[in-house]
């Protein structure tokens, strides 16, 4: 069973957490995803054979953590994350999966002296509004806005709802409109075959970043949930990259 917390907002989180020695690498899942996922699971398991920290969790509205996905946004997100760290004490490595590749971000710029390095696995920032919304066209958009929400085809099962609020709150979360200062290792993997994620994304990042130890690893082939027997071990390499 997971242990849980109560966030200063009231909302309730799922976590497990794997004593270790540090830092403790921290797994941030995706949209509409959870901490059970092919890829938290091999780097826990890595962790424990290894005697390594690690920690994996549920944003409210996911997994087994309390609340409504649909009444959440980037920013409650965001805050389940930082609440979460808490429990926590020193440096971290950021492992941030699609959507958690943002909140990963979003955590390095609030808390830049805990992060001793910084994994994107398909990373998606700003992608509610460089992906939802400029995806949208009027009629969709004006859908949006009077009924609130809208639903999208997802390859991975029911449709995801997209409300008015996680277009809008995401708006003050975006991470690419102004200057992002990394000061440790990143290292950003990817697959030529994400059809969710375009390439062109993760070169956007790296271009946009402020960072003296920054590398973007592609494989051919490879979709969006990077969980091939393939891709797990490049995952890992770039942990132990920017671990120590």
């Amino acid at each position: 069973m997971p242990d849980r917390l109560r966030t200063p907002q009231g909302r309730d989180i799922a976590y497990h957490l794997t004593e270790g020695t540090g830092p403790t690498v921290v797994f941030l899942g995706g949209f509409k995803s959870d901490m059970e996922g092919t890829k938290a699971l091999y780097l826990e398991r890595w962790a424990q054979d290894t005697g390594r920290a690690f920690l994996r969790f549920d944003y409210s509205g996911h997994g087994v953590s309390g609340g409504e996905f649909t009444d959440g946004s980037i920013g409650d997100w965001f805050e389940d994350a930082c609440a979460v760290l808490g429990a926590v004490t020193g440096p971290l490595v950021l492992v941030g999966s699609s959507m958690g590749g943002w909140i990963s971000l979003l955590v390095a710029r609030e808390m830049p002296e805990r992060v001793r390095g910084l994994v994107g696995v398909a990373a998606a920032p700003d992608f509610t509004e460089d992906g939802f919304w400029a995806g949208f066209d009027e009629v969709m958009r004006a859908k949006l806005m009077r009924e609130g929400r809208v639903a999208l085809p997802s390859e991975y099962g029911e449709p995801y709802i997209i409300t008015k609020r996680l277009i809008e709150e995401g708006r003050d979360r975006l991470v690419l409109r102004d200057p992002l200062k990394l000061p440790f290792p990143v290292r950003l993997v990817m697959g030529t075959a994400d059809t969710s994620v375009p390439v062109e994304w993760g070169t956007r990042l790296l271009d946009h970043m402020e960072c003296d130890d920054a590398q973007l690893t592609l494989v051919k082939d490879a979709d969006h949930s990077f969980s091939s027997p393939d891709c797990l071990p490049v995952i890992l390499k770039a942990v132990e990259e920017v671990g120590g």
